[in-house]
């Protein structure tokens, strides 16, 4: 079953046919909760090719119910697994990627952010661990316009920085 992934982004080919999909989908989940705990076990070997977990029947029936969504409308794109990697790679204290899992706002390692705060201006050097303000490290924007204005800011909006809109891409 592996060649009846369709990726979520991408309109489907004939009219009705997500919806018939969906309906599909629908009555496979509906099919589970009727199944004994043995014919999800023949459903799992089916849909992975390898024998089920030893695990209980809400188990079963929730990871087969996300697969079967997976094959019929798309599973997660590459960009999203990739990210996914990085984070449990960042929380289980990994280091072994030389990427790390950046604010898609931060501008490129070298730039300099100027700000001018109450007549004077401040200087903040990127980083590729934080950002750098007069030798002093910070890990977020936020940490160090806190620190030039004494409250707390958001610190892409206090340099100016914002969130890319989708139409800018």
């Amino acid at each position: 079953m592996p060649g009846t992934k369709r990726k979520i982004d991408r309109p489907p080919g004939r009219p009705g046919e997500c919806a018939s999909a969906e309906a599909s989908v629908i009555m496979q989940l509906s099919a589970l909760k009727q199944m004994t705990v043995v014919e999800l076990k023949t459903r799992w070997e089916s849909l992975f090719g390898s024998s089920a977990p030893n695990n209980s029947r809400s188990y079963l029936e929730l990871r087969l119910g996300y697969r079967i969504q997976e094959l019929t409308l798309g599973g997660l794109s590459r960009e999203t697994r990739r990210t996914l990697d990085l984070l449990a790679d960042e929380i289980e204290g990994r280091i072994g990627r030389k990427a790390i899992i950046a604010d898609s706002r931060n501008p490129v390692v070298g730039t300099r952010l100027v700000r001018e705060w109450d007549g004077v201006e401040h200087t903040v050097a990127v980083m590729k661990d934080g950002f750098d303000l007069q030798g002093r490290k910070f890990k977020s924007l936020s940490a160090a316009a806190r620190a030039i204005t004494g409250t707390q800011w958001n610190g892409y909006r206090f340099f100016g920085l914002r969130e890319a809109r989708k139409d800018d891409r």
